[in-house]
């Protein structure tokens, strides 16, 4: 994908349905990595399936968890990816080889994780009915401060470069905590009309720019400039207020586009994406899914027009219609509706034109010997940031995929299986040598698990709020059946 060759000329934003993903399982939650080639599915039977965005194939299939993913959020090289399932357990993968590195078992149960923006060795988890905790990977965990009214329904989410972590409960307060001394660095308070307070429902931060966006409870989505909440002594004003006035929509997901100059919401009433234009605030196109369907969770793609929805266990994919526009790149070139015959010019194909007029400046100017340099490579500006020159080398774009031979040659078995017993015959002698060392078998790599510990936890038998929609429904679908005919 070259990045320049995209026209920039036209909307950014997707203006109709492209397909779905269908994961087999059920799926509940997605993520995209930094760069928006990978697609990572959490399902409710706890597998993740990653995906392939560019061929829109499964790359990797990974058995996480038993209880469905609540959670997803992938390191910013990409080669870790941390989940959260509702059995209250966190988990770190290495996605090349889908091994699990470390394992945190939580008291309570996990709404929201959240890698660290520059630093994996961090991560930030949002337990149900507790304060926020910002956990190391060696097991030390820090809780963070809360309001002074006591509210422990928190939110919490890093901002864009992870220097400080900006924290919402259920009375409109929010909290900005340096990320290194945990100390509230800012804070403010958001409320309806002179008095009453709102309910904070998440917090999300623009890849491009300082903005952020708060979903409140009164249906409104609020966009702030986080420079202006650091150095605003008051209650800053939002620079936009988003919201449905016609159907007064209350908003399940909301997210920014890659640029940071779109804003999507899904609708947590059916399958409809609404996105408005940041700088103006307007509404520029509403996405309709299936009627009847209900909206889990809505994330776009890092760096094209592209928006991925999940609805009965579907991820639905929204894009541009590209339409082909060859007189873009040649002027002259006209588009047929039927056939036309062509005079050629006595001259057009001929190898050395006899007819042409001799040049000699300009023959002398073809002539001359131009450098063209195929060895070093311009950073794509939309895969760094503001603060970044280059791009990062390590950073994992691809899984490799081994290529399925539907018509195999003669004697190709045979290579393959010389091929597999020469392979375990040399990991066999190295287990034999490690043995001899004293060490052991290096082949699965051990799992480090930590236990967290909480003081005044919920505890551990509530009920997820991904659970509590299922047990509503079943429970509705068994009174409906057990009704039944009246009897006369």
């Amino acid at each position: 994908m070259n990045l320049e060759l995209l026209e920039s000329f036209c909307q950014n934003f997707p203006e109709e349905y492209d397909g779905a993903l269908d994961c087999i399982s059920l799926a509940v939650t997605c993520c995209f990595n930094k760069y928006g080639t990978l697609l990572a599915v959490g399902c409710n039977d706890g597998r993740i399936v990653i995906w392939d965005f560019l061929t829109r194939g499964i790359a990797k299939i990974i058995s996480a968890h038993v209880h469905p993913i609540c959670s997803l959020s992938w390191s910013r090289n990409g080669h870790k990816l941390l989940s959260a399932s509702t059995d209250n357990n966190a988990c770190i993968w290495d996605v090349l080889t889908g091994d699990c590195e470390n394992k945190y078992r939580f008291p309570s149960p996990i709404l929201k994780v959240q890698f660290h923006p520059r630093n994996d060795s961090k991560f930030l988890v949002c337990p149900m009915r507790y304060a926020a905790i910002l956990v190391e990977v060696g097991g030390k965990h820090q809780v963070l401060p809360i309001d002074s009214d006591g509210d422990l329904n928190i939110v919490a989410t890093f901002d864009r470069r992870g220097q400080h972590i900006f924290t919402g409960n259920a009375k409109g307060k929010i909290l900005v905590l340096d990320t290194e001394t945990l100390k509230i660095v800012a804070s403010f308070k958001i409320t309806v009309g002179t008095s009453s307070a709102t309910a904070v429902k998440s917090i999300e931060f623009a890849r491009r720019g300082d903005s952020f966006l708060v979903n409140t409870a009164d249906r409104v989505i609020r966009v702030y400039d986080s420079k202006e909440v650091l150095t605003c002594k008051g209650d800053p004003e939002p620079i936009q207020k988003l919201q449905d006035l016609v159907n007064k929509t209350t908003w399940k997901k909301c997210c920014f586009s890659g640029d940071g100059e779109y804003i999507c919401a899904g609708s947590a009433r059916q399958h409809a994406l609404y996105i408005w234009e940041k700088s103006v605030g307007n509404l520029v196109k509403i996405l309709h899914g299936t009627k009847g369907e209900l909206l889990l969770d809505v994330i776009w793609h890092p760096v094209r027009p592209i928006i991925a929805s999940i609805s009965s266990g579907l991820v639905s994919i929204w894009a541009q219609n590209q339409v082909e526009n060859w007189s873009a790149f040649a002027p002259d070139f006209k588009e047929l509706d039927e056939n036309v015959e062509y005079e050629e010019r006595e001259s057009e194909f001929d190898i050395a034109d006899e007819d042409k007029s001799v040049d000699l400046a300009a023959e002398n100017k073809t002539e001359e010997d131009l450098e063209v340099d195929i060895v070093t490579t311009e950073p794509i500006a939309a895969f760094c940031s503001s603060d970044e020159e280059t791009e990062d080398n390590n950073a994992l774009q691809f899984l490799p995929i081994a290529p399925e031979v539907e018509d195999p040659e003669d004697g190709w078995a045979n290579q393959e299986a010389d091929a597999l017993a020469e392979q375990e015959q040399l990991s066999n002698s190295r287990d034999f040598n490690d043995s001899l060392d004293g060490g052991g078998s290096a082949k699965k790599r051990k799992i480090s698990s930590y236990d967290i510990e909480l003081e005044n936890a919920p505890p551990a038998d509530e009920t997820h709020p991904l659970l509590q929609n299922k047990t509503m429904k079943e429970k509705q679908n068994t009174n409906n059946k057990s009704k039944g005919r009246p009897r006369k």
